[in-house]
């Protein structure tokens, strides 16, 4: 029958038209009815329009003065269970629920969708994070030591308040050069070490601010170098203090030692052995510029790995040992004759370094990013302030504030021009010159 209807229109009761095409198929047409589901499994047919495809084209007729969405509805009935999801927000499947319902359920962070009813969220790449809207990926903050924020200006200004009072406190030393109490116990020991601690000062601005390739690799090195010349010029001041009293002692042969020479060889010998560590440790395994983007989800840590964290705690270990060396030293000088008292300031100024430093490896191990940078700097400081405080601020009391002490108590025709360099000044014993010259001549 197909064949003899093809390209076939024609008319019924009542003035219908009926047709089909070249194919033999009719066109497509369809009612569109209402269902309305009554109590009692009854249900009541209505019908609202039609769908009619002709060669003419598309009809779609719905009648307005139907009721179509009444009894139960005023307005157009949700065809889904939910309305769609908003972008932040994915499509998760409820149980024993059909196909269209379903719950919207919030990208977590670090994932987004940026579309409505999205079945995923996609997550944003490792140097980003996604807004709190959950709808876009946005750039994570970079995370250092910055001289923009509280903690890294304070820092910076501490910092630079100590290099210049440490430049007062040489300028003062060059002003009073020949003073005794700048020419006790070695005057060029003592610019030396002011020197070194003006320069511990100063490299504390290489932790602060964006990290770079150069300064992860300066800024440990240089730290090491310069704190061990300032530990062991402490050193070399105790043992000049040790080796001056025990030079007067009668059949000494300390009395070659006396003067500048044995204290800058100590010095360059301690130097040199951490300069040799640091040449290892940039040989081997030196300090890199590292990104961490793992450590924090909405951070990008910007820092400087050591490396090796074994030289690196070498490097403190080393130094470590000479304050601790210096404080027995130091120590054991204390009960010396009141002229020695620089024993009892560098005893107190190395107790206050190991304790300073004791404490700083525990609170660097457990810290992360600039906290870990801060940590390192605070112990920098305050152990460099505690050398400068300790060991200088008695003699600038003296020089300022009780010039009557800054004489001469080393007057015997036995003495050498050595020895009193290194036994100097008296605080608290001495009443008299004359006095102390019968001491001495009694010695």
């Amino acid at each position: 029958i197909n064949q003899f209807v093809r390209n076939v229109t024609f008319t019924t009761f009542p003035n219908d038209t009926h047709s089909f095409n070249k194919y033999g198929d009719p066109p497509a047409r369809f009612d569109i009815i209402k269902l309305l589901f009554l109590p009692g499994d009854r249900s009541v047919i209505t019908k609202v329009g039609n769908f009619n495809v002709s060669e003419h084209g598309i009809q779609f007729y719905i009648n307005n003065s139907a009721d179509l969405w009444g009894p139960h509805f005023n307005m157009t009935p949700q065809s889904l269970c939910n309305e769609p999801c908003a972008p932040g927000y994915r499509k998760s499947k409820i149980e024993g629920a059909p196909s269209c319902c379903y719950d919207c359920v919030p990208c977590v962070d670090g994932e987004m969708s940026n579309s409505s009813d999205s079945s995923t969220c996609f997550r944003c790449p490792g140097y980003q994070m996604s807004n709190k809207q959950r709808t876009a990926c946005v750039p994570k903050m970079i995370n250092y030591l910055s001289y923009e924020e509280t903690l890294g200006a304070s820092l910076a200004s501490i910092a630079l308040v100590l290099f210049l009072t440490t430049s007062a406190v040489q300028g003062v030393f060059v002003k009073y050069w020949e003073t005794p109490i700048v020419r006790a116990n070695n005057r060029y020991l003592n610019c030396l070490l002011l020197i070194s601690l003006m320069l511990c000062f100063l490299c504390t601005l290489l932790f602060i601010g964006r990290p770079t390739q150069i300064c992860c690799l300066l800024r440990q090195v240089t730290f090491g170098v310069v704190f061990t010349i300032s530990v062991s010029s402490v050193l070399a001041k105790t043992l000049t203090v040790i080796i001056a009293f025990n030079a007067t002692k009668p059949g000494s042969k300390l009395k070659k030692y006396v003067g500048t020479q044995l204290a800058i060889i100590l010095v360059i010998i301690c130097s040199l052995g951490e300069i040799g560590i640091c040449l290892i440790w940039m040989t081997f395994d030196p300090p890199f510029l590292e990104v961490d983007i793992l450590s924090e989800r909405d951070t990008i840590i910007l820092q400087c790995n050591e490396g090796s964290v074994t030289f690196f705690f070498c490097i403190i270990g080393y130094i470590g040992t000479l304050a601790l060396l210096s404080f027995i030293a130091a120590f054991l000088a204390k009960d010396f004759p009141d002229r020695f008292n620089e024993a009892k300031n560098i005893t107190f100024s190395m107790l206050g370094f190991c304790s300073v430093w004791g404490a700083f490896v525990p609170a660097y191990l457990s810290s992360k990013g600039s906290r870990m940078v801060a940590v390192e700097i605070f112990a920098i400081l305050s152990s460099s302030a505690g050398l400068l405080g300790c060991i200088f601020a008695p003699k600038c009391y003296i020089i300022f504030l009780r010039p009557q002490l800054n004489i001469k108590v080393c007057s015997s025709a036995v003495a050498q021009p050595e020895e009193c360099r290194a036994r100097l000044y008296a605080r608290h014993a001495i009443t008299s010159t004359q006095r102390t010259g019968t001491r001495l001549d009694a010695h």
